[in-house]
């Protein structure tokens, strides 16, 4: 088992849930490989989706359906600080975590998280669990919970 996937486990376990990451038969980088494998809707994916406060210089997270894409003025206002992209680096030096495999709990360091409303609208959503190939269902109310994440409008809306 990989260090950033026991990271997710241990971080599930340590808040009280018995939720085991469930390992993919192909990669789930995108959120559309990850619907396709978990075989639910597109939206029911939990994208964790890093930005750089261009103030704090700390990576913020944006958790958002798997459809929609996160505005970057609306992040900075929810954020309270103008964002610009996180390097590959950043993320990996703040979180764990490469691209492709950015779990929303499990961090090596605390992140202030935003939550996509979205996502409130199911039952059971998805998220990565640290790897390119494993992700774990859970409630959004408590994923929201446990990431710390304040539900906030940051996405883009596209005719």
């Amino acid at each position: 088992m990989s260090k950033s996937l026991k990271r997710v486990t241990q971080a599930l376990s340590d808040v009280g849930l018995s939720i085991t990451p469930i390992e993919m038969g192909a990669e789930t980088r995108t959120a559309q490989q990850a619907a396709d494998a978990a075989g639910c809707h597109l939206d029911q994916i939990a994208k964790s989706v890093i930005f750089a406060g261009q103030e704090s210089g700390l990576a913020i997270l944006f958790i958002t359906a798997g459809g929609n894409q996160v505005d970057a003025a609306k992040a900075s206002a929810a954020a309270g600080e103008p964002l610009g992209k996180a390097d590959a680096g950043l993320i990996r030096a703040q979180t764990g975590f490469a691209i492709g495999g950015v779990a929303p709990v499990g961090h090596l360091n605390p992140i202030r998280a935003f939550i996509d409303p979205r996502l409130m609208e199911f039952d059971v959503i998805y998220a990565a669990a640290g790897t390119p190939r494993h992700i774990f269902p859970i409630e959004p109310d408590t994923l929201t919970k446990i990431s710390g994440a304040q539900v906030a409008d940051f996405i883009t809306f596209q005719k």
